[in-house]
């Protein structure tokens, strides 16, 4: 499932036809923020290409963490940040046609989740962000990028709030799927990389230092608790929500992309017709 011609539409509206394709949606050396550049004289051309890139979203994982960090930014916007509206577009210009590839090889239907989060990286608010994505068998069918709505405290903190966001969506993919008929036979696997915060999930005992957060612990540790949601450790450098939570270099975002099980429907020739 892809949007080529509404990416290819994209390009040409904005003039980067022609433009040199990014290997990232994001520049990951230029941290950006309200500050960042001079404040445009007309708003509506950045609004208008923000608004149209979050459609894209819809089938381009990949670029929801960059599209999100933009959004922020529609009442402040300066020419540092139309830049990077603009670099991606050309990020897109590299493959308009990539997707995401359902299978239907597979008739495993177990439900996987990666959820992480990137503390306190916003340099105005300092909130971090929470990222989850979701897997069908290995077909990628939910994912989101998202600032918290509140400041953490602790890097434990802020991924436990990811976690909870991640446990009430997997929850939510769990009642579709029995609507469907199809209810699922095993436990919701949520993978995170967060020693302190699974322990917390682990502990039934709720001191000081997570009572803030005790809605959060309970949302978690009574789906685990109940049987329908397990979690499991797994190393950063495979935590594939990584992509949806921070800008990364070409290696580790290549290597994530690939994870999403995203495709590009052209072929070489094809794409430098469309380009």
């Amino acid at each position: 499932m892809n949007q080529r011609k509404y990416a290819t539409d994209l390009l040409h509206e904005f003039g980067m036809t022609n433009a040199k394709p990014a290997t990232t949606p994001m520049n990951y050396t230029i941290p950006l923020s309200k500050s960042s550049g001079t404040v445009l004289t007309d708003l509506t051309p950045y609004r208008r290409l923000v608004g149209r890139l979050l459609y894209l979203t819809n089938t381009r994982p990949d670029i929801s963490f960059a599209v999100n960090k933009l959004s922020q930014y529609l009442d402040c916007a300066t020419i540092d940040h139309f830049k990077a509206a603009l670099h991606i577009l050309r990020y897109i210009k590299r493959a308009p046609a990539s997707g995401i590839k359902f299978s239907t090889a597979s008739s495993d239907l177990s439900l996987t989740g990666y959820s992480d989060s990137d503390w306190g990286t916003c340099p105005d608010t300092r909130r971090s962000v929470s990222g989850f994505c979701f897997f069908l068998g290995s077909s990628l069918v939910s994912w989101k990028s998202r600032k918290q709505t509140t400041v953490a405290r602790s890097s434990a903190e802020a991924e436990y709030r990811a976690m909870a966001l991640a446990t009430c969506e997997g929850r939510w993919l769990s009642y579709i799927l029995r609507d469907f008929h199809t209810p699922l036979s095993k436990p919701i696997t949520l993978y995170c990389d967060n020693q302190s915060a699974m322990h917390i999930a682990a502990n039934p005992v709720f001191h000081e230092r997570t009572k803030h957060i005790e809605i959060d612990c309970h949302t978690v540790r009574d789906r685990v608790q109940d049987g329908s949601l397990k979690l499991l450790p797994i190393l950063s450098g495979e935590q594939i929500a990584d992509v949806l939570t921070k800008s990364l270099a070409p290696g580790p975002f290549a290597s994530f992309y690939r994870k999403l099980e995203l495709v590009d429907i052209c072929t070489p020739s094809l794409r430098e017709a469309v380009g």
